[in-house]
């Protein structure tokens, strides 16, 4: 308060009198009508007035107007008015232009009143309640004031609407309105609110943030929209930049996939606006916030895989082969590309296989790189193409090998007809360009990038450098042209050509003792380097002579010794007399001291102001890191301490080929065991197979057994009731075919029997023979080779302790013997646990083998029960058949009588019934007939 009375007491009297009185007077009205239209025309004068005396209505009106928005809330009117005024008092926008004291003079206003207003936190509660209201007149002003209070105090306003409650939540309602003008005020207002603010930047996502953004720009137009589309792609940055989990709600919600649209532009490219040029650009840099280097490893590589498979990044080639795109466009196309194949092999894979609209066709790799060593082509487009190449290399040894075999005689087109991306990398580095000569060697270094096998291919690579003369290899082109120096006119950095050369033999020597070779069998690399070193030249030379010890250094430290002339100790002794110790590890550290070291580490991507500054590698920077110390610890050893350490070296080596004898002999008892579990396995089903049909052949049994009870109880029932002649009939007729059938079941139930017998027998043989014979080898001879193992262990931890004693470096070698045995160890426990569990699995086998055994025993035994109980009853069933018999007999003889008294009666002259007759007659009859036969004789 008292900075705004020093700046109304600075204003001139007179005028600014009169209208502060008025003011005054306006503020009574409406703190004291009792009218509401009063108090309603009050507020309108003085917003009327707000614009031109804003620090006097602003000092005066602020804490009146505060209070009509508590109270006069059913006059949508009075509130638009007084949000109104309370904007023109807080917002700093002004038409018109001021000078610079006058425009600080200003944002200092609209701050101090800003805090005035959030002091009281139920302000800003007040205004977000008041944003519920959907008239036009209250809504529109109060989002304008929102975002003005945002602007000026945001991280304070921030907090209040956080611990509000439904704060987040009623300004999402803005984004539905149906009003485009409070719709795009309201993404406006998101923007500020989630500026820097990781919380609420979480709310408003899940909101349903996401869907609504990429509803409003898709109806916009995508990338043909207006400003409001880039308003909206801003707040989309917004939400997801730095922000991991909006970006895996963005990538779990299917969302990648809705961004493909935005880049399926047309064939016509010529006349693009500039505001879809800024829209695509936007929407680029949206891209890249997803798969960042700087973004965790799973989230970029989930984020890239869902890119792929959309087709987003096939639409981006698409636009990087396009004719017609700007060039800001193009570059930022390169630039995103490249992030999204960045160590993600299959999109790698897909890039590799682009190919740019030209007759003959070639690989969009190709035509980048001849761009990247074109010195016509813009700075940040050759840097783009770099940083595209660099993405298409990482981690990614598959086209590294490609890239490299284009360099190899084998391959390289003898017809001249088509250039490869090795051709034009050896062209850009032996340019009299130095930018290009610079991205030439960088290019080429990320081909050998922790990738032994190509360092080696390299050194076949021969140069062809002018006709009559033999070819070189490119090693030795490499380090003719650094010896050199500046006697080549070259257009640039006087450094740049030495320096890119000098970063590429240090890639292509480190971990590699055959490069090293190769470099020192050249007599003259050595001199030159030392004598660079020695030398005392201008600050602008340090850089080179670093890196020249950095690369002496690496030729000491990956020395296999193999050279008589030029082993570790001559080496280190020839600096020590030439360049001096101290002098050297000074001169190496002028690398990590140098200005544009740190800021090459920062970021993979090479973002350079101007070519003077592209001095650094961002992948070198860390092989400097890695480097520097133990270089330096090798210039300070001494030769004791150096055969010390090949001798633990070569233990170590030992160490591990013995590590590696008993890997591959674990290995293939590892395959031997598996397949014995597959047997194993193998086995269990089929004993399980074998259970299932005994079980199902002990159910049939049973089912037989019943049968033959119940054939018992009815030949039982039969033999009660002989006296019945259509009974005897019946049983006659049915018991042949149940006992034939009887028969045939007992008969296949005993070659059931007898096959499922064969069948148990023989894979008992197979668990018996097979496996415990061989597994029982196994057991021996692993218990023989672990034994050896053990006592190999201790002899040469033995021997480490002699080595822990007198050498220093001694600990860490034995830390790593200790981790190697502890893994023998460890792969000897694992492999002691399966053969015990191998046992424990036959111990069950055998068991479930003699479960089987006592099954099929009873088997037998039921089956033995069940065919003497057969032979008892086929004896009863023989002895039925011949008392059977034996009554048919009787009943033959007794027809044949009544026959022939039937005839007699006939000759008689008696009438006789016929048989249908007699049959259908009383019962009581034909019982007194078969009682006394020669009654109608008698009668007669």
């Amino acid at each position: 308060m008292n900075f705004l009375r020093g700046v109304m007491g600075g204003q001139s009297a007179g005028p600014q009198h009169t209208e502060a009185e008025t003011i005054q007077k306006l503020c009574d009205r409406v703190a004291s009508s009792t009218l509401l239209d009063d108090r309603r025309n009050a507020v309108r004068a003085l917003k009327s007035l707000s614009k031109k005396y804003r620090l006097e209505v602003g000092i005066q009106a602020m804490e009146h107007l505060i209070h009509v928005l508590q109270t006069d809330r059913s006059d949508s009117e009075i509130i638009g008015y007084a949000l109104d005024t309370l904007y023109n008092i807080i917002s700093n926008d002004e038409e018109e232009e001021v000078e610079e004291n006058s425009t600080r003079q200003s944002e200092d206003l609209g701050s101090q009143f800003t805090e005035i207003f959030i002091k009281q936190q139920e302000n800003v509660t007040l205004l977000l309640s008041l944003l519920e209201e959907f008239d036009f007149h209250v809504r529109w002003p109060g989002v304008k004031l929102l975002t003005s209070l945002l602007k000026q105090l945001g991280p304070q306003v921030q907090q209040i609407i956080l611990v509000s409650p439904m704060g987040v939540s009623r300004l999402m309602d803005l984004l539905a309105d149906s009003r485009e003008v409070i719709r795009n005020d309201g993404v406006l207002l998101l923007q500020a609110l989630t500026r820097s603010n990781g919380a609420i930047q979480k709310i408003v996502a899940f909101e349903n943030a996401f869907e609504r953004l990429l509803d409003i720009i898709s109806e916009e137009g995508n990338s043909d929209g207006g400003i409001v589309v880039e308003d909206c792609l801003i707040l989309l940055q917004n939400l997801l930049k730095n922000n991991n989990s909006n970006q895996n709600f963005f990538k779990e919600g299917s969302y990648i996939q809705r961004m493909k649209p935005w880049f399926e532009v047309g064939d016509e490219n010529s006349g693009w606006s500039a505001q879809k040029v800024t829209n695509l650009h936007l929407m680029l840099q949206l891209v890249r916030v997803l798969v960042s280097p700087t973004n965790p490893p799973g989230a970029t590589s989930s984020c890239q895989k869902a890119m792929f498979q959309c087709g987003l990044l096939q639409q981006l080639c698409t636009i990087l082969m396009a004719t017609g795109v700007p060039a800001d466009i193009l570059t930022e196309t390169i630039n995103t590309v490249s992030e999204v194949i960045r160590g993600y092999q299959v999109n790698q894979d897909y890039f590799a296989s682009v190919n740019a609209p030209s007759n003959p066709p070639r690989p969009a790799i190709v035509v980048l790189l001849m761009s990247m060593v074109n010195e016509r082509q813009p700075f940040v487009l050759r840097c783009a193409v770099l940083y595209c190449f660099q993405c298409f290399l990482y981690k990614n040894q598959k086209g590294q090998g490609e890239i490299v075999s284009t360099l190899l005689p084998s391959t390289i087109d003898a017809t001249g007809n088509s250039v490869s991306a090795g051709q034009l990398l050896c062209g850009g580095l032996f340019s009299t360009d130095s930018l290009s000569n610079w991205c030439a060697a960088v290019a080429l270094a990320h081909a050998l990038q922790e990738n032994a096998t190509q360092k080696e291919q390299l050194l076949r690579v021969q140069l062809a450098t002018s006709i009559g003369n033999p070819p070189v290899s490119l090693l030795q082109q490499c380090t003719n042209i650094l010896s050199q120096g500046d006697k080549i006119d070259r257009r640039g950095s006087k450094i740049q050509t030495r320096v890119g050369l000098l970063m590429l033999l240090c890639t292509w020597l480190s971990n590699c003792p055959i490069a090293v070779t190769h470099f020192l069998h050249n007599s003259a690399n050595v001199p030159f380097l030392t004598g660079q070193i020695a030398e005392n030249l201008g600050e602008e030379e340090q850089l080179v002579q670093g890196l020249c010890a950095l690369l002496l250094g690496i030729s000491i430290y990956f020395n296999d010794n193999s050279l008589e002339s030029y082993k570790k100790e001559k080496l280190k002794q020839l600096i020590e007399k030439r360049i001096g110790k101290e002098n050297f590890i000074e001169k190496l550290g002028f690398i990590s001291k140098h200005e544009l070291y740190s800021r090459a580490s920062q970021k993979p991507q090479p973002n350079f102001p101007s070519p003077e500054y592209m001095i650094f590698d961002h992948e070198f920077t860390k092989l400097v890191k890695e480097l520097e110390g133990v270089i330096t610890k090798a210039i300070y050893k001494s030769s004791e301490e150096d055969k010390k350490e090949e001798e633990v070296k070569k233990t170590l080596e030992q160490h591990d080929n013995i590590v590696t004898h008993y890997k591959n002999m674990i290995r293939e008892q590892d395959l031997q065991l598996e397949e014995l579990k597959q047997q194993v396995s193998t086995l269990k089903c089929q004993n399980e197979q074998l259970q299932t049909a005994v079980t199902q052949q002990v159910s049939q049994i049973q089912q037989h057994k019943d049968q033959y009870n119940l054939l018992k109880i009815q030949l039982g029932k039969d033999n009660q009731h002989q006296g019945s002649y259509s009974e005897g009939a019946q049983m006659n007729g049915v018991q042949p075919e149940e006992i034939g059938r009887l028969r045939e079941e007992i008969e296949e139930l005993k070659n059931n029997q007898e096959l499922l017998q064969s069948k148990l027998t023989e894979k008992d043989s197979v668990i018996e023979n097979l496996e415990l014979a061989t597994l029982k080898s196994q057991l021996n001879s692993q218990s023989v080779e672990i034994t050896k193992l053990q006592t190999e262990k201790q002899e040469l931890l033995q021997k480490t302790e002699v080595f822990a004693k007198s050498v220093e470096v001694q600990g860490e070698t034995e830390t790593v013997i200790a981790t190697k045995t502890t893994d023998v160890e460890g792969r000897l426990s694992a492999l002691l646990q399966e053969t015990k569990e191998l046992k424990n699995e036959i111990k069950a086998l055998s068991e479930e083998r003699t479960a089987i055994k006592e099954q099929l025993d009873s088997s037998n035994s039921t089956i033995a029960i069940l065919q003497t109980e057969k032979d008892k009853l086929e004896l009863e069933i023989t002895d039925s058949k011949k008392e059977q018999d034996d009554l048919l007999v009787l009943l033959a003889d007794q027809d044949q009588k009544i026959l022939s008294l039937k005839n007699k009666l006939k000759d008689l002259g008696h009438p006789v019934e016929e048989e249908d007759e007699l049959e259908s007659g009383d019962q009581e009859d034909e019982d007194d007939e078969s009682e006394d036969p020669g009654k109608d004789l008698d009668h007669i």
